[in-house]
Order: structure tokens, then C-alpha cells, then sequence
């Protein structure tokens, strides 16, 4: 099944692009989830909401030149946690212009709903009479992955909005994808299965001591069906099935921005990222295809969360308190950054971390920036800086070292 859809996916990537158009208009379509059988389902909206409406843009992109090399690539990273060089094409795609702080607003505002059903007290309006009458994976008992599916009104686009960690630590609540979403965390953003002190019990069994741990063990434990990673291939393998003719955004907060950015560098499709961790050190560990540039990928944090800025660690942290190893910072592609502890004099604290707080304090307040600007400029980050301080190499396998 994964190979099928695969194909369509891939099939998707090597098609003609749409012509250039500056807006769109989006209707919730769609609620995704996976069940606790790890099986995705939709539920379709009878009654969509009124249209959102968005600015877009001309994004360059990258894809790769040769189909079968492409197909192979994925294989081989998902299967085999290898490598394979590819030679790449530079594109245009038709993506959310980022510089727009309504586009911004509206994206994060879609991005929060991904956090709750349709009907809960707590749904974000973005229009009005949202409404949904076959709700699949938002059971009691559900556990997995979560979002919702929006459409534009002309079907040329598609955005993919993927929940982010439910963490009742930070503000109250939590809910049934608590566990998972933790597991998921301390994989992906851990130097090493989430080995932060003596006490520690780790996810995986690749700590070999004294700040070694072995990397293939540690690349493997990334794939396995059940995590988020996998299952955001597929699902986005099913949204290019539906609509085999479309453009793919990807949007999402903290562990689901940082899964839309994988996703976008797997697919080489627009992504924005709301308060995400830093994802480059999980991208190299998962063999992801590596473009020349991945531009197509905006990060939008403040510089009070202490999560996004990649300081939430050691042992004393509030992150580490609460049993979750936040240890990197490196993001892929351009950060958009507010500067909130020098010029709104906000106190470094993961109850910023929320994605209503970026909505409510930060994306809906005008910034009075230079030149007329709404929003600061996209900046690519530095060089790879995480887990400096950790030795990687072959130490659970004595033959090979």
C-alpha cells in the first residue's frame, strides 16, 4: 500500500505547476486522525464554513530530476535510514506569502483549530458555523495523529494542518495523544533517546555512555510505522490522492510544525511552522532528500519560547521537569522572528509556547516595523549547532567499529 500511494504522491511532484495567482479562498473540508490501529481516517464537513481568504506567492523549489532516482532516495531513507545524492531542478510553487501578517494570522488560526473538534467550546472561529457531522478520531480513546483538511474554493489548493504536542504541563488539559505526541518529542528532538540525565529512562537503546551514542541505532528508531514521521507520509500520500491536481501547504504548531517541515523537505511542498523545535538534526537523521535550498520553508516563533529558541534543556528545565528532552534549536529554511523580550520586555517562558499566544499577542498586534514591512523579514538560521557536545558512531556494534 505504502508504494501505491507513493507513486500518486511522486506523480504529483513531476506535474505541471498552476499558473501564478495572488489569492485564494480556503473551506474546511475535511477533519484527518489515526486511529489507535494506526489506520488514517477522514470525515468530511457536509456544511464548510465560509472561505478563508489568503495571499499567495512565487516560491523557487527544488525537485529532483529523475523520477525513478527520486523514488529510489525515499525508499532507501525510509527503509534503510541511507542516503542517496540526487541531482535537483529548481521550479516555481505557488505558496503562502509569509510577509502577509493576515496570511500569517489565518494560517495560524487554522493551525490551532488542529488541537480541537469541530463542536469543542475551545474551536478557534475563523469564520462561522463550522460544523461537522461525522467526526472520525476525535473519540475519547483516540490516540495519534490529528489535524484538518482545508480546500480552496477553486480546489488548486490544498493545506494540511497537523496538531502539535497536546501537553497539559504548559497549559492545562493534555488529552488521549499525550503519551504519543512525548514519545515523538523526545525522538525527534533529543540528542540521544532522550538520555538528559542519570534518571532518565530513555525511548530507545542507543545511549552507549559517557556522551556516545550510536547512530544507526538512533536513525532507526526514527522510522518505526507507528511514529508521526511515517504516518505524515502517508497522510500526505492520501491529501495527493484526493486531489492529484493540486498544490500542498503544510501548516502546524511546536511537534506538528516541526513534522510539516520534514514532510515539506520529503515532498518539497510550502511549509509554516508555528513555534516549532528545532527539526534539522531529526532530517539528517531520517536520510530526508536533500535540495539545494529549502526556502520553501518558513519557521514563525517569538524569542520568549523558550522551546522554539532551543532552550528548554538540562536537567533543571522546565521542558526536563516535565519528562520531555527539548535539546536542539537548528531549523531547516527561513525564521521569522519576534523579537518579544526586547521590545514587548515578555520573561522567558514555555507558557508562551501556545499557539493562541501567537495568535492573540503576537500575529494580531501591529509591530510599527520599518519601511512599511507587516511582518519581520524571513532569515535563514546558521550552520548545524546541535548536540555539539555528543560523539556518534558505531558503539553498539564492536565488529564495525
Amino acid at each position: 500500500m505504502f508504494s501505491s500511494l507513493l507513486s500518486s504522491a511522486l506523480t504529483f511532484l513531476f506535474a505541471a505547476q498552476s499558473p501564478l495567482i495572488n489569492h485564494l479562498q480556503f473551506h474546511l473540508r475535511h477533519h484527518h486522525a489515526v486511529t489507535p490501529a494506526n489506520r488514517i481516517v477522514f470525515a468530511d464537513l457536509d456544511n464548510p464554513p465560509h472561505a478563508l481568504h489568503l495571499t499567495t506567492t512565487t516560491l523557487q523549489a527544488h525537485r529532483p530530476s529523475s523520477f525513478s532516482a527520486f523514488t529510489q532516495a525515499i525508499y532507501r531513507s525510509r527503509h534503510h535510514a541511507q542516503s542517496i545524492p540526487l541531482h535537483w531542478s529548481d521550479i516555481d510553487v505557488i505558496g503562502p506569502n509569509v510577509q502577509s501578517r493576515e496570511t500569517l494570522l489565518t494560517l495560524a488560526k487554522m493551525t490551532y483549530n488542529a488541537y480541537s473538534h469541530s463542536r469543542d467550546s475551545d474551536w478557534y472561529e475563523v469564520g462561522s458555523d463550522w460544523n461537522s457531522s461525522y467526526p472520525f478520531g476525535w473519540e475519547p480513546d483516540a490516540d495519534g495523529f490529528r489535524g484538518h483538511v482545508f480546500v480552496s474554493t477553486d480546489n488548486s489548493t490544498v493545506i494540511v494542518s497537523i496538531k502539535g504536542t497536546s501537553a497539559g504541563w504548559i497549559v492545562g488539559g493534555g488529552g488521549p495523544t499525550t503519551h504519543k505526541d512525548k514519545v515523538n518529542d523526545n525522538l525527534l528532538f533529543s540528542c540521544c533517546c532522550a538520555r538528559v540525565g542519570p534518571t532518565w529512562s530513555t525511548v530507545c537503546d542507543c545511549y552507549s555512555g559517557n556522551y556516545r551514542c550510536d547512530q544507526t541505532c538512533v536513525e532507526q528508531s526514527l522510522i518505526d510505522d507507528s511514529l508521526f514521521y511515517p504516518i505524515g507520509t502517508n497522510l500526505y500520500n492520501n491529501v495527493t490522492y484526493m486531489y492529484p491536481n493540486a498544490n500542498i501547504w503544510i501548516v502546524g504548531h511546536s511537534l506538528g510544525g516541526a513534522l510539516a517541515s520534514l514532510l515539506g523537505v520529503t515532498f518539497g511542498v510550502p511549509v509554516v511552522a508555528f513555534e516549532a523545535p528545532g527539526e534539522k538534526l531529526a532530517a539528517r537523521r531520517l536520510h530526508l532528500p536533500s535540495p539545494p535550498s529549502t526556502q520553501h520553508i518558513t519557521h514563525v516563533y517569538h524569542t520568549a519560547d523558550p522551546i522554539a529558541m532551543g532552550t528548554c534543556n538540562g536537567v533543571t528545565s522546565s521542558c526536563a521537569l516535565a519528562g520531555y528532552a527539548m535539546e536542539t534549536h537548528c531549523h531547516l529554511g527561513k525564521s521569522i522572528v519576534y523579537d518579544t523580550v526586547n521590545k514587548l520586555n515578555w520573561s522567558v517562558d514555555v507558557r508562551t509556547h501556545p499557539i493562541g499566544t501567537v495568535i492573540e499577542r503576537v500575529l494580531s498586534s501591529d509591530w510599527n516595523l520599518e519601511n512599511g514591512i507587516e511582518v519581520p523579514m524571513a532569515e535563514a538560521e546558521g550552520e548545524d549547532c546541535d548536540c555539539y557536545n555528543w560523539e556518534y558512531g558505531l558503539f553498539k556494534n564492536t565488529t564495525g567499529t
